[in-house]
């Protein structure tokens, strides 16, 4: 259960910087989305080639982000000056990103097992220090020992990313680029009339999107040990859920609180599906179904409790009414 939690928390922590993607376009721009199921293989597909053929892991990775800014950056392109609904823009995108990925790979899989990739260095460093051994020399002691991670050097690289980009993203929200592309998200006609270029800042902010899930693309592939055609079917339900969880839990008071929130729902998301895979009749065949789930109950369970706490103020202000009414009546008899 252990290794199963770990795990789930890991996978957790990278497809959180797609989530925060998908909270720019979906949130920030009011943008539905949809090229982020291909631009997450662009970016797998992009590191696993480069990976296999020679180049710097790190660089690979780095490459596959502003292969994922192209992307977006086209799907802002049809809908601003191609006049295309942003909803088919981006299927459009996502359609023809598809046999892009088909083009960079050469074929729909590329496996990474054998290759040296950036997690296998990370790991080989953490290992060389002795942080590995020694904190699972510290769950053998509390009788964890039969569920040890391979490394803890992924994780612990993973976090460390995962909060810079999100540190970027906060500061980059508040600046007066960001605070424009904010507002335009929020009201295009006001932001219009200080003179903003409201599509230049439409595709900027799908560019950046893009860029951030064409990154995790390119870390779940290494993380994975392969880069496949079709990984990304989903991916922007995925993202959703990450994101209207993290709202439902944590609140969006402040730009850093509601990027915080992203984080946290793709944690949680991902170990209350592994958690659901554990249950004996479903099986991984059904992970959409449980997503879908997930979705719905995240959607609809905060306007329940909302409408529960609003029928009992209704019922006491009712009863407040009815006492006044009482008391009056008492002291006029």
């Amino acid at each position: 259960m252990f290794t199963a939690i770990f795990g789930s928390f890991e996978a957790g922590i990278i497809y959180a910087i797609m989530a925060l993607g998908v909270y720019l376009s979906f949130r920030i721009l009011d943008f539905p989305d949809l090229t982020v199921d291909g631009s997450f293989v662009t970016g797998a597909a992009l590191s696993a080639v480069l990976i296999v053929n020679g180049v710097n892991p790190f660089l690979a990775t780095i490459l596959a982000l502003f292969a994922g800014f192209a992307a977006g950056c086209m799907t802002g392109l049809l809908h601003t000056f191609g006049k295309i609904n942003n909803l088919l823009s981006g299927i459009l995108m996502m359609i023809a990103l598809y046999s892009i990925n088909l083009r960079i790979m050469g074929r729909s899989n590329i496996p990474l097992l054998n290759t040296e990739t950036s997690f296998t260095q990370i790991g080989t460093f953490f290992d060389s220090l002795g942080i590995d051994s020694f904190l699972n020399s510290l769950l053998t002691m509390v009788g964890l020992g039969d569920s040890l991670p391979g490394t803890w050097g992924i994780l612990f690289f993973m976090i460390i990313v995962t909060f810079v980009i999100k540190w970027l993203t906060d500061s980059f929200l508040q600046t007066e680029i960001g605070l424009a592309l904010r507002a335009t998200g929020n009201n295009k006609q006001m932001i219009r009339s200080f003179s903003a270029n409201t599509n230049l800042l439409t595709i900027l902010g799908l560019g950046l999107s893009n860029a951030l899930v064409a990154f995790s693309g390119a870390l779940i592939a290494q993380q994975g040990g392969f880069a496949d055609v079709g990984m990304g079917i989903g991916m922007i339900v995925i993202g959703l859920a990450s994101v209207i969880i993290g709202e439902a839990l944590f609140g969006t008071k402040s730009i850093a609180r509601a990027t915080l929130a992203v984080i946290g729902g793709a944690i949680i998301y991902r170990i209350v599906v592994t958690l659901a895979l554990r249950v004996e009749f479903l099986d991984p065949g059904d992970m959409k179904v449980i997503t879908a789930l997930i979705v719905i109950i995240a959607l609809t369970a905060p306007k329940l409790i909302e409408h529960s706490k609003e029928k009992k103020r209704k019922a006491k202000r009712r009863l407040e009414k009815l006492k006044t009414i009482q008391a009056s009546a008492q002291g006029k008899g």
